[in-house]
C-alpha cells in the first residue's frame, strides 16, 4: 500500500504531504486559474462589446448567465460520472483545450448569436474543469488537510477574475476585445498540454482514513445509485442550495461590476486593468484561504463550522455592499467593495470540503458535479440574468443609473443565503449529536 502510494504522489493518511502532489495542485489552481479568467473575459469586456455589437444589459445577463450555466451544468453531470468511470486527468486536459478553443471563438465573433454558440462552447469545456480536479485534490491530500488544499485550490477564481481584469482590459485597451479572447484562449490550449504531460492520476481513496482495498476504491460507480444517494443527503442537498443563494449574488456582481465601474462610475479601461484587478485578486484570494484555513483549525470541534463561517462571512458583507452601491465615486465605491470582495466567498471553501469528506471516493467527482450542477444553475445562471434584466427594466425611468438600483435588489438574497447556511449549521449540529 506505501508502494502504491508512493507511485501515485498521495500522502498517507495524516502523514506529510510531499512535493509532487503541492506540484499537482499548482498545475491544477493554474488551470482553475484559466477556467475562471475564460468566463469572465465576457463581464470584463463589456463595455466594448455592447459598443460594438449593441447588446443589451439583460443580453449581456442571460449569455452570462443562463445560456452559459444550462451548458455548463448539464454537461458537468455526464462528464463528472466518465471521470469516476475513467482517468480523471485526461478527461481535465481535454476540456481545458475545449473551452480554450471556444474562448478563442468568442473572439472571432461577428454577431450576439455567434457570440451565444461560442460562449456555451466554452460552458461545455468547464463542466469537465472542476469536479475531476476537486477528486483528484482529495486523493492527493490528506482530510486534515483538504480544506487548506481546496482553499488554496479555490484561489482559482480570484486570481483568474484579477488577471482577467488586468491583461484583458490591457490587451483591449491597447488593441481590441477580440484580441484578448484570442491571445488568452490560445495560452489555455498550452495548459492543457501541461497537465497531459504532468500529472499522474492517483489511486481513489489513497489519502482516506482508512484507505480502500483496491477492487473497491477502482470501482466503477452506478450514475443514478450515486446521484439518489447526493439528493437523499438533507446535508448535501442544503449546503448546495446554500451556495447557489450565495452565487445568486457574487456571479450577478461579478457579471456587472466592471461595467458598472466603467458606466455608472467612471473608471476607465486602464484603471480597471490595475485597481479593480488588484482588489480582486486580493480580496478575494483572502477571503477563501482564510475561510479554508478557519474551517481547517474549527470543523474538528464541529461540524457546524463548515455551514457558521460562510453564515458570517455573508452577514459582515452586507453593510459594505451597500456602500459600494451607494459610493458617489469609484475611488470610494473601491474602498467599499473590500469588504464583499472577501466576506462573499466565505462560504466556497467550506462548502466544497463539507462535499469531498462527506461522500465515498469513488463519488467524490460526481457529487462535486451535482454540488456545482444545483449550486450554479442557481447562481449562475439566475443571477447574472435577474441583474440585467433588472437593469434593463429601470433603464426607461432612471437612464442615468439603471445599474446601481438594480444591485440594491440583491440585498434581500443576501439575507436568503444567511438564513440557509443557519439552517445548514442546524442541520450538520443535529447530525452531530445523533454520531455522537
Amino acid at each position: 500500500m506505501a508502494e502504491q502510494r508512493a507511485a501515485s504522489g498521495a500522502a498517507p493518511p495524516g502523514g506529510h504531504t510531499n512535493r509532487y502532489a503541492w506540484l499537482v495542485l499548482s498545475v491544477l489552481c493554474l488551470v482553475y486559474v484559466l477556467n475562471f479568467l475564460d468566463r469572465q473575459l465576457l463581464s470584463i469586456l463589456a463595455k466594448p462589446i455592447q459598443d460594438e455589437l449593441g447588446v443589451s444589459d439583460a443580453q449581456l445577463g442571460r449569455i452570462g448567465g443562463l445560456y452559459f450555466a444550462l451548458f455548463y451544468c448539464t454537461i458537468s453531470i455526464p462528464v463528472a460520472w466518465l471521470a469516476d468511470r475513467t482517468n480523471r486527468v485526461r478527461v481535465l486536459s481535454i476540456a481545458c483545450a475545449l473551452w480554450s478553443a471556444a474562448t478563442i471563438a468568442c473572439g472571432l465573433s461577428a454577431s450576439y448569436p455567434q457570440l451565444v454558440l461560442s460562449r456555451m462552447a466554452v460552458g461545455v469545456g468547464e463542466a469537465g474543469g472542476v469536479p475531476p480536479s476537486y477528486s483528484i485534490i482529495s486523493d492527493y491530500f490528506a482530510r486534515e488537510q483538504r480544506g487548506r488544499a481546496l482553499g488554496l485550490f479555490n484561489l482559482g477564481p480570484p486570481i483568474g477574475q484579477a488577471l482577467g481584469v488586468a491583461f484583458g482590459a490591457a490587451i483591449a485597451a491597447r488593441y481590441d476585445w477580440r484580441s484578448a479572447f484570442v491571445a488568452l484562449g490560445a495560452v489555455g490550449i498550452v495548459t492543457a498540454a501541461i497537465v497531459w504531460t504532468i500529472v499522474r492520476e492517483p489511486k481513489r481513496g489513497a489519502t482516506d482514513p482508512a484507505p480502500l482495498p483496491a477492487s473497491t476504491a477502482q470501482e466503477r460507480p452506478r450514475f443514478l445509485a450515486a446521484a439518489r444517494a447526493f439528493f437523499a443527503d438533507p446535508v448535501l442537498r442544503l449546503a448546495a442550495i446554500a451556495a447557489g443563494a450565495t452565487q445568486f449574488v457574487t456571479y450577478a456582481s461579478l457579471n456587472f461590476t466592471t461595467l458598472f465601474l466603467m458606466r455608472e462610475k467612471g473608471m476607465t479601461l486602464p484603471e480597471i486593468a490595475l485597481w479593480y484587478a488588484l482588489l480582486l485578486g486580493i480580496g478575494v484570494s483572502a477571503g477563501i484561504y482564510a475561510s479554508g484555513w478557519l474551517v481547517d483549525r474549527f470543523a474538528h470541534r464541529s461540524r457546524r463550522a463548515y455551514a457558521l463561517i460562510p453564515a458570517a462571512g455573508l452577514a459582515l458583507a452586507v453593510l459594505p455592499f451597500l456602500g459600494f452601491v451607494a459610493a458617489p465615486t469609484w475611488p470610494l465605491a473601491l474602498v467599499f467593495l473590500i469588504g464583499p470582495t472577501i466576506f462573499n466567498y466565505f462560504y466556497l471553501s467550506p462548502t466544497t470540503a463539507l462535499v469531498q469528506n462527506r461522500v465515498p471516493a469513488s463519488h467524490r467527482t460526481l457529487a462535486g458535479a451535482l454540488a456545482l450542477l444545483v449550486s450554479n444553475l442557481i447562481g449562475l445562471g439566475l443571477g447574472p440574468t435577474y441583474l440585467g434584466a433588472v437593469s434593463d427594466l429601470l433603464r426607461t425611468a432612471h437612464p442615468d443609473n439603471p445599474l446601481q438600483l438594480a444591485f440594491y435588489s440583491l440585498l434581500p438574497f443576501y439575507l436568503i443565503a444567511i438564513a440557509l447556511f443557519l439552517a445548514l449549521a442546524r442541520l450538520l449540529g443535529r447530525d452531530e449529536r445523533g454520531a455522537a
